[in-house]
């Protein structure tokens, strides 16, 4: 009796424990040291990995959320050194995507294309930016090992666009108290709908935090709030459908032996100057116009006529990823048009799966779960959510986009750069032009605005080449915007 009494109190007290290892702590923190060789220097490192609390008005813990941070050893003057807070998208996505393959101390193991090889694994990033700025990686509620803490506290508190925003800025206010960071020129970088995090934030933290930045930095960007509908949309996707299009070597020889940029400049020309009016005018054009049109579209995506007639010119990128190398055999990627899938039926007007995301998750996955356990002696049984469950997600009254433009407005200090990958169908290039010229369409902030552009997809730096030229473009950001000692914030005449 008394032996089955002990069994059965062990067996609790047993259960508990492990139940409550599947419940993040609020408030945690562990660190460890490391090295890392960057541009042909190595250098010594701290990574800490926590926990820090959301908190309601009234002090009650709601929700936790964890984060990755990343700090030079040799650094004497803090305050000088530029502090990188990094959010990727989904909006239900963590921060495992830059974290370990863009700018932080490791990366997964893949092959310089950007796809999976074995064993899986970590290696050193000597591309990355700690050489140049400390980083902190952001796992919004529900990603990584984020969660609410609270089962009676309100979703709609963190599940939408400004509500995702708002609290999160007062995340950051906190973790820069904590760590002291305030004096540091800071800069926040998003990829996907990180972009319209980030778009936001940098108003809410100005505005309500009374923290300014020094730069955003858009990966891949979305609308931003920004609408686009109608004859513009379906315009707009002309320049990616011949990128897409180059790559695959689908073009005519004429175009297909052009330089990839060279040619997208003519095709953005013809794009805004004819495509959009033609789409724009529907039935009103004559015959003989829309064919002249159709047979331009034709040779600048390699698609049938009849199919770009069939469709009134207004082709989807779901259409395109179906049937660029339908005869091939093969669809397309959604966000990286480099990688190929392979469908049930060849018939049909989209493909059945996304083959480049299927691809990363094969890496990512096993590599971020490895490197947190193994490297940064972060054991729990928590489960890293690469995508975690955040939906419903409100997304009314975004207005990101006109949000950045306004905080940049407002601190003659703050500076964008835009990274887009020419094959990325998803969010792709000529839209986050798009965004720029109507953020600006004066001009007047237009020498803080810079666009950079790479031979791959949404992902850009999955490709060891755009890899080290994108790090390097942020690098060079980091360090024109940093500002020189005692410079004044304020607009000459």
């Amino acid at each position: 009796m008394k032996q089955a009494i002990l069994l059965t109190i062990f067996l609790s007290f047993g259960f508990t424990f492990a139940y409550a290892q599947r419940i993040p702590p609020a408030d945690s923190a562990i660190t460890t040291k490391h090295q890392v060789t960057v541009n042909g220097q190595r250098f010594a490192y701290t990574a800490k990995v926590g926990t820090q609390p959301v908190w309601d008005a009234a002090g009650k813990v709601l929700a936790t959320v964890q984060y990755s941070y990343y700090t030079r050893d040799d650094i004497r003057d803090v305050a000088r050194r530029p502090l990188v807070i990094s959010f990727n998208g989904g909006p239900g996505s963590a921060s495992v995507w830059m974290e370990l393959a863009y700018t932080g101390p490791r990366l997964l193991n893949i092959d310089d294309e950007g796809y999976p090889v074995q064993p899986y694994g970590i290696k050193e990033n000597p591309y990355s930016i700690l050489d140049v700025a400390d980083i902190v990686y952001v796992n919004p509620i529900n990603t990584g090992y984020s969660r609410i803490l609270d089962e009676k506290a309100d979703r709609n508190l963190f599940f939408g666009t400004n509500a995702d925003i708002k609290y999160l800025a007062e995340w950051l206010n906190t973790f820069v108290t904590r760590h002291n960071r305030w004096t540091s020129p800071k800069y926040l970088i998003g990829e996907s709908y990180g972009t319209t995090r980030v778009s936001g934030l940098a108003l809410e933290l100005q505005n309500s935090q009374w923290m300014y930045l020094n730069g955003v930095m858009l990966v891949s960007p979305t609308d931003l709030g920004i609408k686009r509908e109608g004859a513009l949309d379906a315009a707009l996707r002309l320049p990616y459908f011949t990128a897409t299009a180059w790559y695959h070597k689908k073009l005519e020889a004429d175009l297909q032996q052009r330089d990839l940029e060279d040619l997208l400049a003519e095709v953005e020309r013809y794009t805004l100057d004819i495509f959009l009016p033609a789409i724009a005018r529907g039935y009103s054009l004559s015959k003989a116009e829309q064919e002249k049109v159709v047979q331009q579209v034709a040779k600048y995506t390699s698609l049938r006529k009849e199919t770009i007639s069939q469709n009134n010119l207004d082709i989807s990128t779901a259409l395109f990823w179906k049937e660029l190398l339908r005869e091939d055999g093969y669809t397309i990627g959604r966000l990286d048009s480099r990688y190929l899938g392979i469908d049930l039926r060849d018939a049909g007007d989209r493909p059945d799966y996304n083959a480049e995301l299927t691809s990363w998750l094969h890496t990512f996955t096993p590599a971020v779960n490895y490197y947190y356990w193994n490297d940064l002696n972060y054991k729990t049984d928590v489960k890293y959510n690469v995508f975690g469950p955040v939906h419903p997600w409100d997304r009314s009254n975004d207005n990101t986009g006109l949000n950045l433009r306004q905080a940049m407005a407002a601190n003659p200090f703050l500076h964008l750069m835009v990274q887009s990958g020419y094959f990325d169908g998803a969010t792709d290039y000529f839209n986050a032009k798009y965004n720029m010229w109507q953020m600006d369409p004066s001009g007047k902030l237009s020498s803080r605005m810079s666009f950079k552009g790479y031979k791959s997809g949404h992902m850009m730096y999955l490709r060891k080449d755009d890899l080290i030229q994108a790090t390097d473009d942020v690098r060079q950001f980091i360090k024109k915007t940093a500002v020189q000692v005692n410079q004044s914030a304020k607009y000459e005449k």
